[in-house]
């Protein structure tokens, strides 16, 4: 499993960005800019999952053909629960209005999602990405 994002070059530096993951980054080689994306969602992982993560967990980045990219990781559980709660602080939601938008009164249910306790089924984490933030559409790619 990937989250799909671009590397592009602006007049200066290569940037990259994966939207699923709210998360852009720049480096002055484009090997510098993948190299930099994987340290800054390892360092969100660390910020938002520390008691959680494995000690070996690792991040990957693929270039494929016209500036698109995956990013994977050793833990799929992590990656998903930190997409959740990225979308849903950019959307401004709190979790109980996140629960409200998946018809459940409670947010602890879908509190469990974002802390990467509960395994995701691909269709759930569309059901659940929407109710984060319902203004994004899923860009995740299964490899």
């Amino acid at each position: 499993m990937e989250f799909e994002g671009t590397v592009f070059k602006n007049s200066k530096f290569w940037l990259v960005e994966i939207p699923s993951l709210n998360l852009m980054t720049q480096g002055k080689t484009k090997k510098e800019a993948l190299e930099m994306v994987g340290d800054a969602l390892i360092g969100l992982v660390e910020c938002y999952f520390e008691s959680e993560i494995e000690e070996d967990f690792s991040v990957t980045s693929t270039e494929y053909a016209k500036g698109v990219i995956g990013v994977s990781s050793s833990d799929n559980k992590v990656l998903l629960a930190l997409s959740l709660k990225r979308q849903r602080e950019k959307s401004g939601s709190t979790v109980r209005q996140a629960a409200a938008r998946l018809g459940s009164s409670s947010p602890n249910a879908y509190a469990q999602y974002e802390r990467g306790k509960t395994r995701i089924s691909l269709e759930k984490y569309d059901q659940l990405l929407r109710a984060a933030n319902p203004l994004l559409h899923s860009l995740l790619r299964v490899v």
